[in-house]
């Protein structure tokens, strides 16, 4: 995809930690928001190491055993998932940490690039940098805080989501060059970045025209057809999308992105990475936006609804 202009982007808007003032104000936010450092200065910045992680599930009484994802999901067919044990791959996600990417410059957009830019200047990405197949198993949307409830402590929840607010928690664990491909969730969503960096590419719901909204199913979330590891193969999504205009982001560890509902982002993984997504949603959402997703999941699971084209279950065969 050397020759793929693509849509023009500019860099989301970021404060420190210092700079910020959690509170109820950012619920109402239209545009996404990255907070440097914010992870930092809370306990799970010392805990959530991958190592951490892998004893404090040997230390359960029965073995911890997750759904895996193998490659993409929001895009083309759904593959079989594995359930496998979680403390051997953090081990392995671990030693892998430890060793320096062969080409640091290999990202989206590189640190010298952004090093260049002016605040509200338009540029253009690197989509050679998707030269890889996203085959990668990955574990995404782990309810990790179920299974390991005494980590919740290691989250400010509260001073996230203020007020009158229920969240709900997931976990993305997984290695360099893991994409979540493009969509978008009907809740806000804080975004904390504890290990490892992930590029984000966003965009506000104005732009939904030009994503290529797709049919396949997904809880809570409405998926494209744009699929950024392989736009050379999407000729006419790959022109629609071209016409966008978009956010970038580089969530480096420690960092916290608040992404608004509704906006559409996707993701790739520049390293082995520990990331929890926050969903904070008031008791009108739950009732209106989780009332919907129910009833859609209830047609679905009963064949009524975009059976055997989801997220949820393996494709079947044509």
């Amino acid at each position: 995809m050397t020759t793929f202009r693509g849509p023009s982007f500019q860099l989301v808007e970021q404060v420190s930690f210092e700079e910020f003032e959690f509170g109820a104000g950012i619920a109402g936010r239209a545009t996404p928001l990255l907070v440097k450092g914010a992870v930092r200065h809370w306990p799970a910045w010392e805990n959530w190491s991958f190592n951490n992680l892998a004893d404090l599930c040997d230390t359960q009484a029965s073995k911890v055993v997750s759904s895996f994802q193998t490659g993409l999901t929001e895009q083309g067919a759904t593959r079989q998932r594995a359930d496998l044990a979680v403390a051997p791959y953090l081990r392995e996600l671990g030693r892998a940490a430890q060793v320096p990417p062969s080409d640091p410059a290999r990202a989206l957009l590189s640190l010298a690039r952004r090093a260049r830019l002016v605040p509200g200047e338009p540029f253009l990405l690197n989509w050679s940098r998707m030269d890889f197949i996203p085959d990668r198993v990955y574990l995404q949307q782990w309810d990790m805080l179920a299974r390991l409830p005494r980590l919740r402590h290691d989250f400010p929840m509260r001073r996230l989501w203020p007020g009158l607010r229920k969240t709900w928690e997931y976990a993305f664990i997984g290695p360099a060059d893991t994409l979540s491909g493009l969509h978008c969730d009907f809740p806000n969503n804080w975004f904390c970045q504890v290990r490892g960096t992930k590029e984000f590419i966003l965009f506000t719901r104005d732009q939904t025209p030009h994503l290529s909204v797709a049919t396949k199913y997904d809880w809570g979330a409405t998926l494209s057809e744009v699929d950024i590891s392989r736009l050379d193969q999407q000729p006419g999504v790959r022109d629609r999308f071209e016409q966008a205009r978009g956010l970038y982001a580089r969530v480096e560890a420690g960092d916290a992105l608040f992404i608004p509902k509704r906006t559409w982002h996707a993701v790739v993984a520049l390293e082995p990475s520990i990331s929890i997504g926050i969903f904070g949603l008031t008791p009108g959402e739950i009732v209106i936006g989780g009332g919907i997703a129910t009833a859609r999941d209830l047609l679905h699971r009963a064949h009524l609804y975009r059976w055997g084209n989801c997220t949820c279950h393996q494709a079947q065969p044509a």
